[in-house]
C-alpha cells in the first residue's frame, strides 16, 4: 500500500512539473514574447485562465472574445503599467 502511495505521489508530482512550463514562448509576427509562468504564478492562476484552462485562441479569436493581441496586451500590459513593473513598450515584449 505504501509503495502505491509513493507512486501516485511520484506521478502527480511529475505531471504537475511538466503542466507548469517555466517559460512560454509565443510566436508573433512583431517578435516571439517569452512569458516566464513561475514568475507570474503569486497572481493566481484565474487572472490569465479566466476560462479554465484552454488555449487562449480558442476563445480571443476575434469573434467569440476578443483578439488573443487585444487581450494579451490589455491584461499583460496593462497589468504591467498598473503595477509600475514589467515591460510595457513593444520591443520590451516582442525580441
Amino acid at each position: 500500500m505504501k509503495k502505491l502511495l509513493v507512486a501516485l505521489m511520484l506521478v502527480a508530482f511529475a505531471a504537475s512539473s511538466v503542466y507548469a512550463a517555466k517559460v512560454i514562448t509565443y510566436e508573433n509576427k512583431m517578435g516571439n514574447v517569452t512569458f516566464d509562468h513561475d514568475m507570474h504564478k503569486s497572481m493566481g492562476c484565474k487572472n490569465c485562465h479566466h476560462a479554465g484552462m484552454k488555449g487562449c485562441k480558442e476563445c480571443h479569436d476575434g469573434e467569440k472574445a476578443m483578439s488573443a493581441k487585444d487581450a494579451f496586451h490589455k491584461s499583460c500590459k496593462g497589468c504591467h503599467q498598473e503595477k509600475g513593473q514589467g515591460p510595457t513598450g513593444c520591443k520590451d515584449c516582442h525580441a
